[in-house]
Formats: structure tokens, sequence, C-alpha cells
């Protein structure tokens, strides 16, 4: 039966059909060759500059379909398949986690960033949750990622601020990279306006 549905696989060499053929690519072990992307951010850093603040940033929160090293692809309301040949770096809310830290720290602006366990005295946490990270086939090709964030209080518990970020870009052709190269600047986006925002709400 695995034979059959790999044969069926290569006719339509772009995507992967979820759950059923995801979980036989699991079971084939690290054979696959996947090509492995990475993601980029650049914030504005026009917030202000506050030495005397440190915060922490945890790893997002995410729905199980999105909280794996796969690339979402959308092809209908109700049916997500996974993008063939192609995957994340690492578990994708962990290389979100690991960008927007260092997004805080190129800024210069705080006194440090860090993840949970490094034993910073900690003054905000920013908590963000993966709402949506993937490509829509449903008429054009758009790249979306979403992202909710809240700036916690670390002394007190209170949410100081909270907001959505949103941002969508059209894929320029069908290639993978196409896809992923979408998919970065609607992340670069929105990682950026999460960044700046902290900076202001503090």
């Amino acid at each position: 039966m695995t034979g059959s549905y790999l044969r069926r696989m290569a006719r339509h060499p772009l995507l992967l059909a979820t759950p059923l053929i995801a979980a036989l690519l699991t079971g084939c072990g690290s054979s696959a060759n996947n090509d492995t992307f990475d993601l980029s951010m650049t914030p504005s850093a026009t917030g202000p500059v506050m030495k005397n603040r440190q915060i922490l940033v945890p790893v997002p929160t995410a729905v199980k379909m999105l909280d794996s090293d796969q690339v979402v692809v959308r092809v209908s309301p109700s049916e997500v398949q996974y993008l063939a040949d192609s995957r994340w770096g690492d578990t994708l809310p962990k290389l979100v986690q690991s960008k927007l830290v260092e997004a805080f720290e190129n800024t210069g602006r705080l006194g440090g960033v860090g993840k949970p366990g490094q034993g910073l005295a900690i003054d905000y946490q920013i908590v963000t949750d993966i709402r949506s990270f993937e490509v829509s086939t449903v008429g054009a090709r758009v790249a979306t990622v979403e992202i909710s964030a809240k700036l916690l209080n670390d002394r007190n518990g209170s949410v100081r601020a909270q907001n959505v970020f949103k941002a969508s870009v059209p894929v320029s052709g069908t290639e993978n990279r196409r896809f992923i190269e979408a998919l970065d600047r609607a992340f670069s986006k929105v990682g950026a306006e999460i960044v700046d925002w902290s900076l202001k709400a503090m």
C-alpha cells in the first residue's frame, strides 16, 4: 500500500496530502530529501531605548497543524496539505521564537532579551500565538501570516497590551521556493510590527 501512495504522490510533486500521506512519510524515516528553509526579519526599531528593561520571549503557541517543520498549504477552506520536499529549519513555533529574540536583540534598545531557562530577571514577556502561517491556493495564491501578541508584565501578571498582526503577500510563481519567499515576506512584516509595537507599549 505504501508503494501505491508514493507513486500517486510522484505524479503530483508540489503538495503532500495530510494526514495520511504525512503519516506515511513520517514512517519512512530520514531518507526523504527535503529542502530546508529559514525565515528572516528586519525590525524598524523606532521604539524608545529602554536599557533597564529585560524581556522574555516564550515559544509561541500554535495548533498541531502548525506545530511542526512542515510548510502548510491550504487547498480549500477545510483542507490543508504540506508542501512537498520542503521543511522549515526547526518546528515553526521555535523558528518564530528564535527570529523574534534575534530581532529584539538587534534593535539594541533593551537591556536583555532571552528565552525561558536563561535566568534573566524579566520585566515583560512577549506571549504570542501563531494563528495562520500558510499559503492559500483557493483562487490566487497568497501567503498569510497572522500572529496574536500579548505584552505581559512579568512582575504582576497583568497584560499591558495585546494586538493581532496579519500580513498577506501574493505568491509570484508555482515553485516551492516562491511559496517560501512569500511566507518569509509576510512573516517579516508581521514580526517587525510585533517588535516595534512591543517596544512602544512597554
